[in-house]
């Protein structure tokens, strides 16, 4: 009988091996402080309302947020609730990294790297650049609004003669529609023999935002008008 008996308790032993998983040491496994929001954040554009709220889940709120290195876009901040808010200054690409903290005890922290794209939310290039032609100097521009929103859009162009004298040869104003890629714009005039610089202005506004995207570029050289009075 005692041979039995001890046979018997080996089996049990040998049975709690294989036991079924206990679930509440599973969750507490994988409770792990996870960011979620992905390496690249939407795009930005100077002078525009940016507005984003980091998320995380796993650990035991509340989440505290912090930038840790790097640099954000100047004029974006991060609050302690994780909310990234604030309008950009500048175009370029920023990266930066973001810690959050959980109240657990023991506490959590994670670190994630991150990547705002700020672009040129108005833009302009030579598509026919200025030229003369005959009496006259005349060429095409091309202007975009790559923001998600429309532009109240002001486009100059003027001829500046050797003595300072301003001429206008272009001269539009409309909405330029959000998403408007490579729209071409014409401008000319005739003009006095002389040699000018060519100056193009674009002004877009975006009132809802109190935003104003201004760009500009001008030919290398004065143009010579060589016909004409």
């Amino acid at each position: 009988m005692a041979l039995a008996f001890a046979f018997g308790m080996a089996g049990c032993q040998i049975d709690s091996l294989h036991a079924a998983p206990n679930p509440q040491t599973e969750a507490a496994a994988d409770n792990s402080l996870v960011i979620e929001n992905p390496s690249e954040l939407p795009d930005a554009y100077p002078h525009a309302r940016y507005e984003l709220r980091f998320l995380a889940h796993g650990g035991a709120p509340p989440y505290h947020w912090r930038q840790e290195n790097g640099a954000l876009p100047p004029g974006l901040r991060l609050e302690d609730d994780g909310l990234l808010h604030g309008a950009p200054e500048r175009s370029g690409e920023f990266q930066f990294t973001v810690s959050v903290t959980d109240g657990g005890k023991p506490q959590q922290a994670v670190q994630k790297r991150y990547v705002i794209r700020v672009r040129s939310a108005l833009s302009i290039n030579w598509k026919s650049p200025a030229h003369v032609n005959g009496n006259r100097i005349e060429g095409t521009v091309d202007v975009s609004n790559t923001t998600v929103d429309d532009m109240d859009l002001t486009f100059e162009v003027k001829a500046v003669a050797e003595n300072g004298r301003a001429t206008e040869i272009g001269y539009q104003h409309f909405l330029l529609k959000s998403g408007t890629i490579q729209m071409t714009l014409p401008f000319g005039e005739t003009l006095p023999r002389g040699a000018y610089m060519i100056y193009v202005d674009v002004n877009g506004e975006v009132a809802k935002w109190n935003a104003i995207y201004k760009e500009s570029m001008r030919t290398p050289g004065p143009l010579q008008v060589a016909v004409g009075p």
